[in-house]
């Protein structure tokens, strides 16, 4: 008897279909193209079509947008200081006619920026001519700030001494910042109003030393009432253009902008901002300093151990050592613009006392300099006018009002020794702003002249020479000591040595030849 066994069941042959349960949808009728599902495929398997990504691919444009609007704030921080770099590279003298006229049209420019965001604030839509590039508006704000202010600094910079210029950017930049800060930015462009508004008395208060010759505190006083003028046309066209809102651009055109005249005012009466554009372009103190011809000066200092490393920023003997009867010299070159009228600077002598501090040798010393129409500045030296005593010295140079223009310290120690010190000798020259090695200076000189050899003529005979008697001695040309001195130079051009235009001989005395502070 045969006995059929059954197959068994395998999991691929298990059915989910519920016994007696029709098959939803019934069957299919015949002829229909339909596709089957293969067993092992999930049913919720999306179509290949539907896994290709419509989204449009981001363009260049819209990765560089997206890369502005994450960094946004490294964005403006860079672009101040490309401005200031800017400027340090390219920046020429305050008297420069490219450079005023440059600065004028940053100016302008920046006004017009400053303008046009308070005409479409935030939400306003600006015109079709502006919508390209309205996007750029606030780095065009901040590169025009960042080139003011940079050039600004670095005249101020020049004309003072310390770390006030420094502090001055460092204060500008905070300023910068805040202004992109949440809270700040509720208050609308208060901080850029009131940068703009200390750029324009800059402006005017290192333009108008040049028009008119003059320094003082009428000429700063006039700068800052030009800016009160432009601060006030500015409000007068916004207020045209929106008439409704004259109680906001009260707190954001005219209090940021009137405020910043007034701290300008006050800080220049009490001496912080120094007397732009006279600028001191070297200074040192020297053992010894003489005039060995037009224009040329011989600056004498001790020589420097190599081994006091520390000295090689020092100008000649700034570790002054004191023998009796000597005395340090203060000799500055200092920088005015051409056709700028004579004028008076005042050199102080501060000695750092055990018990009192810093206190004033007398009142200082009024010197007369003027113009010479260089670069290099008016050359002039003075003395304390008695040996010093031994300690920490200070000698400061000032404008008549008591604005500071430099600052020089040095120490003094007592010297013993007998014996000839081993100095160094370098040149100060009309043109060359720093001091050059006499050893340097001397190659560059022409050789001396050589002496011309002297042709002594024959002694001619006495028509009516008498027999016996000694012929006369012909006289003989005079010969030259020496050849003429290689350090006194071959010639001197006439602008020079006039009195307008060079080195005239109230150049060179020191104290005891100027004339006594009041």
């Amino acid at each position: 008897m045969l006995t059929v066994t059954p197959p068994e069941a395998k999991p691929q042959d298990e059915s989910t279909e519920v016994p007696g349960v029709p098959v939803a949808g019934g069957p299919l009728p015949h002829g229909t193209n339909v596709a089957v599902a293969t067993p092992g495929v999930g049913a919720g398997v999306a179509d290949p079509d539907d896994l290709v990504s419509t989204e449009k691919t981001p363009t260049l444009v819209d990765r560089v947008q997206a890369f502005r609007a994450k960094y946004e704030r490294q964005e403006m921080a860079l672009f101040f200081f490309a401005g200031f770099l800017y400027d340090v590279l390219t920046l020429s003298p305050v008297d420069d006619t490219l450079t005023e006229v440059q600065n004028f049209v940053y100016l302008a420019f920046l006004a017009g920026l400053l303008m046009l965001e308070q005409r479409y604030p935030e939400g306003v839509e600006p015109p079709k001519l502006l919508q390209k590039v309205w996007r750029f508006r606030e780095d065009g704000v901040h590169f025009f700030l960042g080139s003011l202010l940079s050039a600004f600094t670095l005249f101020l910079f020049k004309s003072s001494s310390g770390f006030t210029p420094f502090v001055f950017l460092a204060f500008m930049f905070s300023l910068l910042v805040a202004n992109e800060l949440p809270r700040f930015r509720q208050l609308g462009p208060v901080i850029r109003i009131g940068l703009f508004s200390l750029c324009v008395t800059l402006y005017f208060a290192s333009l108008l030393p040049v028009l008119l010759g003059r320094v003082g505190w009428w000429v700063f006083t006039l700068a800052v009432a030009l800016g009160c003028g432009s601060i006030y046309g500015l409000l007068r066209v916004l207020k045209r253009w929106r008439p409704e809102d004259a109680a906001q651009l009260l707190r954001t055109v005219a209090v940021p902008g009137f405020g910043a005249q007034a701290m300008l005012l006050g800080c220049y009466l009490v001496g912080v901002i120094p007397p732009v554009p006279l600028a001191v372009q070297y200074s040192g103190i020297y053992h010894e300093v003489k005039r060995v011809s037009p224009g040329v000066y011989h600056l004498t200092s001790e020589e420097r151990p190599w081994w006091k490393v520390w000295t090689l920023w020092h100008h000649g003997d700034q570790e002054f050592s004191l023998r009796p009867g000597e005395q340090p010299v203060y000799f500055f070159r200092i920088f005015a613009p051409k056709g700028f009228a004579p004028y008076h600077v005042r050199v102080r002598w501060y000695h750092d006392h055990p018990e009192k501090g810093w206190t004033s040798l007398g009142k200082g010393y009024l010197a007369t300099v003027s113009s010479n129409g260089t670069e290099g500045g008016y050359r002039f030296y003075a003395r304390p006018g008695t040996p010093p005593k031994p300690g920490d010295w200070r000698v400061v140079l000032e404008t008549e009002e008591g604005h500071e223009i430099n600052r020089l310290g040095f120490t003094v120690t007592p010297d013993t020794r007998t014996e000839p010190r081993p100095v160094t000798v370098d040149v100060s020259t009309l043109k060359i702003v720093k001091p050059v090695p006499l050893e340097e200076w001397l190659k560059t000189q022409p050789p001396a002249a050589a002496v011309p050899a002297v042709t002594v003529p024959a002694a001619a005979k006495a028509p009516s020479a008498v027999p016996g008697a000694k012929a006369p001695v012909a006289p003989v040309a005079p010969v030259p000591s020496e050849a003429p001195s290689a350090v006194e130079p071959e010639a001197v051009e006439p602008s020079a040595v006039e009195p307008s235009a060079g080195e005239p001989e109230a150049v060179e005395p020191g104290p005891e030849a100027t004339e006594p502070a009041p």
